[in-house]
């Protein structure tokens, strides 16, 4: 009996290396698929020359707080980095399903969550390499120009970015796994990318405006959680001190954000939307997998 557990012990210890193995493999071949990719040094220019653009007309006036340009700022990178994270994401699935490279991995021993998580890590690698080059550049020359320049504000720049990064990535693969090429995933990251960035404001007015008044304000609340642009969005305004612009409704939540608390909850709330995107996506492929 003792024998028995010694070899069922040694079993999961060799499986859990192997999948840690995998997960490293899978990192390494997508980082450096990545940086093959045209794709990513075009998002990479694109990013760096509109940063570096805003960035040089901010520090006129110094980002000590919330302005118009902050907002320009706050428009660009929501506007840019989940489109680009949603394309590259899922077209990194699609493509090996459309070259044959899935059919080929499939022969391998290797677990569906060592290849969603591998992916994961590699293309974060990638994805936040062009965002510390577009800011990097741009905030070295910006404050070289410039000695108004707050650090603080620019570290809650790349903070957001980071976060809304992880955020549309885990979603991008989860689009990759149900899509079976590219077509498919870029029809689906522009339409979700539409929804959630550009067309959310209008279809939350009309949404709330058939809920009783005294729905509002809590279904106000709820969708935000489920919407990562919106949310993260709200958390760098708020912390960049221009509460006070998003109106009378976010008054008790934008006091609650500025708390430490309120922090907690929206790192806590952005790892779960990751934890439960990449929990789909494995899921989905897993059982792709099984019917072959």
């Amino acid at each position: 009996m003792t024998n028995l557990r010694e070899t069922q012990t040694l079993r999961n210890t060799d499986e859990d290396f192997l999948g840690l193995r995998a997960i490293w493999s899978i990192t390494g071949r997508e980082i450096r698929l990545g940086f093959r990719n045209p794709w990513a040094y075009s998002f990479m220019l694109l990013f760096t020359l509109f940063s570096l653009a805003l960035l040089s007309i901010q520090t006129r006036y110094g980002i000590q707080e919330y302005t118009g340009t902050s907002g320009a700022m706050i428009n660009l990178i929501l506007y840019l980095l989940p489109l680009m994270t949603l394309l590259l994401g899922s077209f990194s699935i699609t493509a090996e399903k459309e070259e044959g490279g899935w059919t080929l991995l499939s022969t391998y021993p290797l677990g569906s969550s060592s290849y969603i998580i591998g992916k994961f890590f590699g293309m974060v690698y990638v994805l936040l390499i062009i965002v510390a080059i577009g800011f990097g550049v741009s905030g070295l020359i910006s404050s070289l120009v410039s000695h108004t320049y707050s650090w603080k504000s620019y570290m809650l720049f790349l903070l957001f970015s980071t976060i809304l990064v992880l955020m549309f990535l885990s979603l991008a693969l989860l689009i990759g796994t149900l899509c079976k090429n590219r077509w498919q995933a870029l029809t689906a990251g522009v339409a979700l990318w539409f929804f959630l960035v550009l067309g959310w404001p209008s279809l939350l007015v009309a949404l709330l405006g058939f809920v009783p008044y005294s729905m509002i304000k809590p279904l106000l609340m709820l969708l935000v959680f489920l919407n990562p642009a919106e949310l993260s969005r709200l958390f760098l305004v708020i912390k960049l001190g221009g509460g006070s612009v998003l109106g009378p409704e976010y008054y008790k939540w934008v006091n609650w954000m500025v708390r430490p608390e309120g922090t907690v909850t929206f790192l806590g709330a952005s790892l779960l939307w990751i934890i439960l995107m990449l929990a789909a996506a494995i899921l989905v492929i897993e059982r792709r997998r099984r019917r072959g």
